[in-house]
Formats: C-alpha cells, sequence, structure tokens
C-alpha cells in the first residue's frame, strides 16, 4: 500500500512506520512540520530521502519526508496525490495546550483535518484514519463508548470532536471511508518527546525531578502500550466496511494515576532510578476525574484487542530509557 502519514515523525508515526518497513512491501509519505518529532526520530525507524512536495515520487523502494505545516491546503492537495490511504495524526496534543492556546489547537485540530479529508476528495483517496481521543466523551460515566452523547470539557476534546464530525460527514457525503479511532493514554518505547504522564514521570524522575501529580491521583485513565495500538491503526487502514465508523482503542481497563505511578516508581527503582519523589499539585482545568473506555466495538468490528498488561509494558518503557 502506498500510505502518507502526517505527523509521522513523532512518536505514533514512527512506531507505525517500524511496523510497515518491518513488514515489507510499504510505500511510505510522511508529512511533519517537526515542530515535535524530528529527523533524527525517523531515521531511527527507517532510511528516508527528504523531498520538496512537489517532487515527491511513488517508490516502493524508499520514505519520503516531506516538511510543511497541515494548515497549508495547497500542500496538502499535492502530498495526498498517489497514495491509498492517509493516517492523520498530526495534531496539537493534550489539555494544557489547548486551554492555554483554544484557537491554535482549533486551527490544527480542526481545520488541520479539514485539509487533509479535503485532500482526499480532491484525489480520490478512499480510506482516512483520524487519530482521536477519548476527550470528546467528556466527564461522563465511564466505561466511554462510541455511543455516549459527547460532552468535552476541554478545548482539546472539543477540536477532536470536530474532527470526528467532518470524518462522519465526508463518509456520508463523499463515500470516504473515514475512520476515527479514540486512542487512550498511549505510552512504550520511541516516546521521547511525548507529554503524557508515563514518558513524561520516565524522563523527570532519571533527571531527579520529583513526578507531579495533579490532584489527589485517584483519577484513572485508560493506558494503552503503542505496539497494541499500532495494530489497530493497521487494521483501521486496512480492513473492509468501516466507513465512518469510531473506535475506543484503549484497554477497558480503569487505573487511578497513582496506582500507575507507584507500579513505576517500582519498576524504576529496579533499575536503577532510585529516591523518585512523589508530589500533588492542584487539578488541571479541563481534565475528567475518570476515563476508561468500553472496547467490545473494536474486538467485534476490527478483529482487535490489546495484548499487553500494564506493569509489561511500563517494564518495556522503562528498559527503553534507561537503555
Amino acid at each position: 500500500m502506498r500510505w502518507l502519514v502526517t505527523g509521522g515523525c513523532g512518536f505514533i508515526g514512527t512506531s507505525l512506520i517500524r511496523h510497515l518497513q518491518a513488514e515489507g512491501g510499504h510505500y511510505v509519505r510522511v508529512l511533519d512540520n517537526l515542530s515535535i518529532g524530528t529527523r533524527d526520530d525517523l531515521a531511527l525507524v527507517c532510511d528516508f530521502y527528504e523531498v520538496q512536495a512537489e517532487s515527491t515520487e511513488n517508490s516502493l523502494e524508499r520514505v519520503e519526508l516531506v516538511v510543511g505545516d497541515i494548515l497549508d491546503e495547497n500542500l496538502a492537495a499535492v502530498v495526498t496525490k498517489g497514495v491509498d490511504v492517509i493516517v492523520h495524526l498530526a495534531a496539537n496534543t493534550g489539555v494544557g495546550p489547548s486551554v492555554e492556546d483554544p484557537r491554535a489547537d482549533c486551527y490544527a485540530n480542526v481545520i488541520g483535518t479539514f485539509n487533509y479529508l479535503e485532500a482526499a476528495r480532491q484525489n480520490g483517496i478512499n480510506r482516512f484514519v483520524f487519530a482521536s481521543s477519548g476527550a470528546p466523551a467528556g466527564e461522563v460515566e465511564p466505561p466511554i463508548h462510541e455511543e455516549l452523547p459527547p460532552h468535552p470539557v476541554s478545548p482539546y476534546g472539543a477540536s477532536k470532536l470536530a474532527g470526528e464530525g467532518y470524518c462522519s460527514a465526508y463518509a456520508r457525503s463523499f463515500g470516504i471511508d473515514t475512520v476515527a479511532l479514540r486512542f487512550g493514554n498511549v505510552y512504550g518505547p520511541g516516546s521521547v518527546h511525548k507529554s503524557s504522564v508515563v514518558a513524561k514521570f520516565i524522563r523527570r524522575a532519571m533527571e531527579k525531578k520529583p513526578l507531579e501529580i495533579f490532584g489527589d491521583g485517584s483519577q484513572t485513565r485508560d493506558f494503552i502500550y503503542i505496539e497494541d495500538l499500532i495494530e489497530a491503526v493497521i487494521l483501521a487502514a486496512t480492513k473492509d466496511n468501516l466507513g465512518g465508523e469510531v473506535f475506543q482503542i484503549a484497554t477497558s481497563h480503569e487505573t487511578t494515576v497513582g496506582e500507575m505511578t507507584a507500579q513505576l516508581v517500582e519498576i524504576l527503582a529496579a533499575n536503577g532510578v532510585i529516591d523518585v519523589e512523589v508530589v500533588n499539585a492542584e487539578t488541571r482545568v479541563g481534565d475528567v476525574r475518570r476515563n476508561f473506555s468500553d472496547t467490545s466495538k473494536a474486538r467485534r468490528q476490527l478483529g482487535w484487542q490489546p495484548q499487553t498488561d500494564l506493569k509489561s509494558g511500563l517494564q518495556k518503557t522503562v528498559n527503553y530509557f534507561v537503555g
């Protein structure tokens, strides 16, 4: 297949490309503005050629990198030509940045997504995989499932909900097989730049800085290991009869941030990172109290279910960071 991966230099993008390279026979074009992921990150998983958008070639022998921004609609129209599937990962990520700058969050996550859906329509691309989140559901009684009325509590949740809405509209108005995946809290090897809790806590512990939990630690999340997530992305990109669908991609296990932190501190200590301090801070604006997913729809329609438990995943992640 011929893939376009927006945000392909980031944590999830490079993990996907590593998988595609190991499988073989795929052409991959990466679009990234290098604001978080870097050329060096991409180089860790593949040999690539950096090209100008107008010079893109459909060669099954290589990975192409085009440096650019998803807000450039003309660029979107060019880099999507000749591909079979778009995996749209590029986004403004996280509740905190969206609260600090809701306009930038809206532009990136709404207009950026729209640009690539419209490019898919113009260029006859039939499969579009959208990286969403549990955030559109908002403050609801978990487990979160796909039929819950959404009530986002952060600008991030609102912008991802808008992206899901446009995916649904383009599926029904234009026949594009859009698939929105609501990722849980993704962690694992390769997450060096990721700002979510697992990667941030490991980095801070290794730097002898305290681990700061927002609130009392009883808030819950659904932590999904990267390799399990990538399997879901591959299925969403390749399985038939999924147009317009939304799937929760997580583990169906509710874990408090405090419980996760305790496991992580124990694993860090076993790997020589000792005397880790844990402190509590004020609850952040826009954070939900409880969050975990019902993944039964993904099991039924995608044929997907996670394989990695939290302890094993944390161990693999710490091993990656410690080296």
